[in-house]
């Protein structure tokens, strides 16, 4: 199927709508404005979302965000998540859906120093590991459960240590593994002087223990309403048309991304390198939630021992409604 053709023409069709005041739509990004998020910076400077009579507002996020809460909070109408950070929102009481998945593959992975005396997970014991949270502990979380290795600190468990959004706990000793993304992360490890070679990483697709990364979601109740759906029907295909066209012009998708970047603490280089990475994980994706993908999230994050992420299947966690009309 050529995705590339399918949401061109979802673009066109939509051409040919009346002419009426473009609705708003805010997205809450999961991270600052880097080619993680391409896609979506493409749609907007391609013109995709205004072919589709969509005001596309981007709100970057930051060590500081949980996307949950801004969802939850009435800031944004659909926000970028991780689906174990969804569904433990669902389960405590937050009703959050995912309506896409643009990307179909996962990029998180441990990566350890060989010096710090690790070479297998069997290592992990008495060591310090960087984790993420704000939600991205999870997968972590459940992957020691797995592994039977206690979080607490003890003598045949880890030292959990509260990361913070850059590389320097590995760089200077205080933790043996930090979390680290394909796309990001460790780069920066490489480029603050370690080699390959002096690594070892753990990718969670490779543990068995994956689980999908950057999703949309909206709220549960908003999907009731035929204007909301069919405003995200909207913005999922234009977003789509961005991810396919971002896939197949990396070099040129990141200079987009770089053009949004008020920061400015973006690169060049680093981002067409991270544009190349994050294609590798949105190929193979036309936007529609792969159940088989879904469940094998699931059976990860239940599979926690006696202190799960989730504590049952979820119910209504998903759903093709939008990705169904987008898609057609």
């Amino acid at each position: 199927m050529d995705t590339t053709l399918t949401f061109k023409a979802a673009a066109l069709s939509l051409l040919a709508l009346p002419a009426f005041a473009a609705d708003d739509v805010t997205l809450q990004l999961k991270w600052v404005t880097q080619a993680q998020f391409a896609g979506y910076y493409v749609a907007l400077e391609n013109g995709y979302y205004s072919d589709a009579d969509l005001n596309v507002t981007i709100k970057p996020g930051g060590p500081d965000i949980a996307p949950t809460q801004v969802l939850a909070g009435g800031g944004a109408d659909v926000t970028v998540e991780w689906m174990p950070a969804a569904l433990a929102a669902r389960e405590k009481g937050l009703p959050m859906v995912n309506i896409a998945q643009p990307f179909k593959s996962s990029g998180m992975m441990l990566t350890c120093r060989k010096d710090a005396g690790v070479a297998t997970t069997d290592d992990f014991a008495g060591k310090t590991l960087g984790v993420w949270f704000f939600g991205n502990e999870f997968p972590f979380l459940s992957w020691m459960s797995q592994l039977g290795v206690p979080t607490d600190g003890s003598d045949a468990g880890v030292e959990v240590l509260k990361q913070g959004f850059n590389v320097d706990p590995i760089l200077n000793g205080q933790a043996a593994c930090i979390s680290t993304m394909t796309y990001n992360e460790y780069w920066q490890v490489i480029d603050a002087g370690l080699t390959p070679d002096d690594l070892v990483t753990f990718k969670y697709e490779d543990q068995g223990v994956a689980t999908l990364e950057d999703g949309l979601y909206v709220l549960e109740e908003n999907l009731e309403d035929p204007a909301f759906a069919d405003k995200m029907t909207r913005f999922v295909a234009a977003s789509m048309q961005g991810w396919k066209w971002a896939e197949a012009n990396p070099a040129e998708a990141a200079a987009i991304v770089l053009e949004y970047d008020e920061t400015g603490a973006q690169t060049e280089a680093h981002q067409v390198r991270m544009m190349g990475e994050i294609a590798k994980l949105t190929a193979g994706s036309n936007g529609a939630l792969e159940p088989a993908d879904y469940e094998r999230t699931v059976a990860s994050l239940l599979a926690g021992g006696s202190d799960p992420v989730i504590t049952k299947a979820p119910e209504g966690a998903w759903t093709h409604v939008i990705t169904d009309a987008a898609l057609n």
